[in-house]
C-alpha cells in the first residue's frame, strides 16, 4: 500500500479537473456554457406515489378534502420547473419552452404515476427541469392526501429520457412491462372551480 503524499495530492488534482461542478480549488461552481451553442433540448422524467384504494378513488371522483389533487399537483409541478434553478444551487437559469405534467391513476399499481417533460433552446439541458416538476408534484399529492392516507409514498424519481445537446438522445432501458393505467378524464376530476 503506497501512503505517498505527492501522489494523494496528483490524483486528487487530477479528480478536481474531472468534476464539472467543482474548481480546482475544490469549491463548488455552475459550469460555464457560454461557449455552447443554443439547440433545442427535452427531457422527460416520471415519479411514482403509492395510494390506498380507498385514496386513488376519492381522488378519481374529486372527493378529496383539499381539492382536486390532480390539477393542483400538475400545476405545482409546471411551477417547480420554472424555478429549478432557485432550488438547486449549480442549475443554470434556462428559459422553458415547453413544461407539461400529466399524473396518471394506476389502480393495478396501487397509485398515481407522475410525468413530467420539460423543453427548451439553450446551452444546457433541462433533466433537472424535468425531475424536479415530477417530484414536486409527488410532493404536492403527499401534502394533499397525508390526512387520509399516512401510508402514501413517493418512490421511482427517475429520468427517463433527454434530447439534445452534444451527448445526443437518451432513453432509459425497459425495466418490464408497463402496468396498465387509467387516465382521468379533466371532466370527470370533481366539481369545477365554483361549484363546490
Amino acid at each position: 500500500m503506497n501512503d505517498d503524499p505527492t501522489r494523494k495530492s496528483e490524483s486528487e488534482r487530477r479528480e478536481r479537473r474531472r468534476l464539472t461542478h467543482v474548481s480546482r480549488g475544490g469549491r463548488p461552481r455552475m459550469v460555464d456554457v457560454s461557449a455552447k451553442p443554443p439547440t433545442a433540448r427535452r427531457a422527460t422524467a416520471e415519479a411514482f406515489v403509492t395510494l390506498e384504494q380507498e385514496t386513488i378513488s376519492a381522488i378519481i371522483d374529486g372527493q378529496m378534502a383539499k381539492g382536486d389533487v390532480l390539477t393542483v399537483a400538475e400545476m405545482a409541478g409546471v411551477m417547480a420547473a420554472k424555478r429549478t434553478w432557485e432550488l438547486i444551487p449549480l442549475c443554470h437559469p434556462i428559459p422553458l419552452t415547453d413544461i407539461v405534467v400529466e399524473i396518471t391513476p394506476e389502480r393495478g399499481a396501487g397509485g398515481v404515476r407522475i410525468r413530467a417533460s420539460a423543453a427548451t433552446v439553450a446551452g444546457t439541458g433541462v433533466e433537472m427541469e424535468a425531475m424536479t416538476a415530477a417530484a414536486i408534484a409527488a410532493l404536492t399529492v403527499y401534502d394533499m392526501v397525508k390526512g387520509v392516507d399516512r401510508n402514501a409514498t413517493m418512490s421511482d424519481l427517475r429520468l427517463l429520457e433527454k434530447s439534445g445537446g452534444r451527448s445526443g438522445e437518451w432513453r432509459r432501458a425497459e425495466e418490464g412491462p408497463r402496468r396498465p393505467s387509467v387516465r382521468v378524464n379533466p371532466g370527470t376530476r370533481g366539481p369545477k372551480r365554483g361549484q363546490r
